[in-house]
């Protein structure tokens, strides 16, 4: 279900001006997530005519749509609302938490996704100490190895904080997506409403700490690209 719309991002499709459609639930519960209402549902449907409306509205302004959650490839509706997108000439970039390949295989191949953006939590060998559920890490893994594998654009990307990853970790995380484009390492950030409020004070990683754990990563030559933000 669709929960929120943004009509005007410059900064969440790369180099685009873009829309950003919200979809809610998440089958993880990654105690830093800022998007807790999304993760439970707990906002109000909004209605793709809407949407339809501001896009036909702002037809050749708005070059990309970004869909984000929650989990966007937990809804059925994701296939019907990419197809509609793609047929207005859009861009497409999909945020997702890599749980579901099968969605993630339909889309590729009904090239219903130009640029991807998967989340990697933590080791795949240790996933569930950042998700906190029982979804098997095997799924991220295969989606991680599609994505690698397409013909798309895309990053993965990594949100660090010391009670969730140590330094050791990161070197087995590029092990795990050998051979990636690109690989975004970004800090925790203290937002006014997070999924456990706990996470907000204690991260004992800074950017200066991040740009050295990058530099030692990028030292093992796993990962074509290796960005701090």
């Amino acid at each position: 279900m669709i929960n929120g719309y943004l009509k005007t991002s410059f900064v969440d499709y790369p180099d685009r001006m873009c829309s950003v459609i919200f979809f809610g639930n998440c089958n993880f519960r990654c105690p830093y997530c800022h998007n807790p209402a999304l993760v439970f549902n707990n906002e109000p449907e909004y209605q793709w005519e809407l949407i339809d409306e501001h896009l036909e509205k702002r037809k050749g302004i708005i070059e990309a749509v970004t869909i984000t959650g929650g989990e966007p490839t937990m809804s059925p509706e994701l296939i019907d609302v990419t197809r509609k997108l793609k047929d207005k000439n859009l861009l497409i970039k999909l945020d997702t938490n890599g749980s579901n390949p099968k969605m993630l295989k339909q889309m590729i191949d009904e090239k219903l996704v130009d640029y991807i953006a998967m989340d990697m939590k933590a080791p795949f060998s240790n996933y569930k100490k950042v998700i906190l559920t029982d979804v098997n890490p095997e799924l991220m893994k295969e989606s991680a190895k599609m994505i690698i594998n397409s013909n798309i654009d895309y990053e993965f990307r990594t949100t660090v904080h010391s009670e969730l990853l140590k330094e050791e970790d990161f070197t087995e995380m590029a092990e795990d997506i050998k051979g990636a484009k690109k690989w975004c390492l970004q800090v925790f950030m203290n937002y006014h409403d997070v999924l456990d409020t706990s996470y907000m004070d204690n991260n004992k990683i800074d950017m200066g700490r991040l740009n050295k754990i990058a530099k030692r990563i990028k030292s093992l030559k796993s990962i074509k690209e290796i960005i701090v933000r």
